[in-house]
């Protein structure tokens, strides 16, 4: 048998004693004895299966019921507040994936920058030419540029060495006085760009049957002396040049002069 709680409307499952014990309400903790007379049974039975009614109103205070849902809105609107006062985390990506801000080039002045690179190239170059000046005077493009840097270095050139601006104007090759000694004369000019030393002279003997019987080549200091390595032949410049030589067995008809 199920009886209302007369202070919570809440369905007791009322069980009769013979000792008379005090029945509770599980749900408001009341007594129930109140609804019940005095043979033990109740006064207003009520099937379980019929709808509750409505608990009758009382002068004592009634527990408001318990709404579990409200805590859970509570703590939810307390997450969100707190939530909200905490500062943000940024998510940073990897260091392998970032990208690198490019560095801010310098705002200062670029020309002393440029200006000492660029004497220190003009020094570089001067330094190689210096180094092979030597390869590089026999070249008619470089020559001017060695010879006025050399001017003003206070350095020196090798001499210009062109044979073939040589130009031979007179030669001759006759007896002497002296039997088996021959007089050879020749005179040439310098039409070389640059001044140039005295030439080395090569003389060659053939005979009637054109095969040459004797050659020899003379060096300056030979047919010159000590003048030829002092001085030097300027261009345009003409020179001449005298020395005797044996004569050779053989009747000598022609002669050549090479210069060298």
């Amino acid at each position: 048998m199920f009886v209302p709680c007369p202070h919570c409307g809440f369905l007791v499952a009322l069980i009769v004693s013979k000792g008379g014990a005090v029945q509770h309400c599980p749900r408001c903790k009341q007594r129930l004895e109140d609804d019940l007379d005095e043979t033990g049974t109740v006064a207003t039975p009520i099937d379980a299966s019929e709808p509750r009614p409505e608990p009758a109103s009382k002068s004592t205070a009634v527990e408001p019921p318990i709404q579990p849902a409200a805590a859970p809105e509570r703590e939810a609107s307390s997450s969100t507040a707190a939530a909200a006062r905490a500062p943000r985390r940024r998510h940073r990506a990897p260091s392998f994936v970032r990208a690198t801000a490019p560095a801010r080039p310098p705002t200062g002045p670029r020309w002393p920058g440029g200006l000492a690179i660029a004497a220190l190239g003009v020094l570089l170059g001067a330094q190689l030419l210096l180094a092979q000046r030597h390869e590089l005077a026999a070249s008619e493009d470089w020559r001017p540029l060695l010879d006025g840097a050399c001017t003003v270095l206070g350095c020196e050139l090798p001499p210009w060495h062109e044979p073939t601006a040589y130009t031979m104007l007179a030669r001759n090759v006759q007896p002497t006085d002296r039997p088996g000694v021959l007089q050879v004369s020749a005179s040439f000019r310098n039409d070389a760009r640059w001044p140039q030393p005295w030439p080395a002279l090569s003389l060659s003997l053939s005979d009637v049957r054109g095969q040459a019987v004797a050659q020899r080549t003379f060096a300056p200091a030979e047919y010159r002396g000590d003048e030829a390595t002092a001085t030097r032949i300027a261009p345009g410049q003409s020179a001449s040049v005298q020395f005797d030589v044996v004569e050779p067995a053989s009747p000598i008809v022609a002669f050549t002069f090479e210069f060298r």
